[in-house]
């Protein structure tokens, strides 16, 4: 399998703003690779370095030390995220916009072609099933309407990597199953997704690989059939017991 993702000993840190201490490490000698039309779930609890190590990724916050490619590239270079859709877990859109008017928005920043950018909004409209509100101001959108235009926007590229942030969050039922339809959907053409979630019913039911995150460090990766075999457990009882959690009586 082509590898799509690669990290290898990345190590995060940021500067702390805890007296006595002059840095925190986020992230420490991570490795993983993920490969192309894999769905790869990254866990863990909040604080664990899962956004650091997204951040890593998109270009936002250069590694302390260690690489990460994708598509063999350097994550420093620019040409690397030419290929990524990104959706982050807080979506801030200017609301008075359109879905059309988003995604022209978003069309252009990628020096998408006019003529290619309409058949790109009318193919993820209908991907994420907005094509009936495509022409509505995002304002009047529910919670879950609102997750899957930015799942438009992150497609309008085409990309071949998608990384998501929470793309459930928040989200009643019918909201999840209709982003874990999709995701579906993007595995079956051959792309690659990469998400955090703290929904982790829904990462054993979608993922074919997880990593779990603690503390910066990773302590368990592979598939999701392997671990809840090996365990004898479901996910969420793994993640648990990961994580050193003991309930309290």
């Amino acid at each position: 399998m082509e590898t799509t993702l690669s990290i290898e000993n990345l190590r995060v840190e940021y500067r702390s703003r805890d007296l006595g201490e002059s840095t925190k490490v986020a992230v420490r000698a991570l490795n993983l690779r993920v490969g192309q039309g894999e769905v790869f779930g990254f866990l863990g609890p909040n604080g664990a370095g899962k956004t650091s190590t997204m951040n890593v990724l998109l270009g936002f916050v250069p590694p302390t030390s260690g690489t990460a490619r994708i598509f063999g590239v350097d994550v420093r270079e620019p040409i690397a995220r030419q290929r990524i859709g990104y959706l982050p877990e807080q979506t801030y859109y200017y609301k008075f916009l359109t879905a059309e008017e988003l995604l022209r928005f978003y069309a252009g920043i990628f020096q998408i072609p006019k003529a290619e950018t309409e058949q790109r909004i009318d193919a993820v409209l209908k991907l994420v099933e907005l094509d009936h509100a495509r022409k509505r101001q995002i304002k009047t959108y529910s919670k879950g309407m609102q997750q899957r235009a930015g799942l438009a926007q992150a497609l309008i590229n085409n990309p071949d990597l998608l990384i998501l942030d929470e793309p459930t969050s928040g989200l009643d039922p019918i909201g999840r199953m209709k982003v874990r339809e999709i995701i579906q959907r993007l595995k079956s053409e051959g792309k690659t997704v990469f998400f955090s979630s703290h929904e982790l019913g829904e990462v054993e039911t979608v993922c074919d690989r997880v990593a779990i995150l603690h503390q910066g460090e990773l302590k368990t990766e592979g598939r999701v059939s392997d671990l809840l075999r090996e365990h004898s457990a479901n996910l969420e009882q793994i993640f648990l017991n990961l994580i050193g959690f003991t309930s309290q009586p």
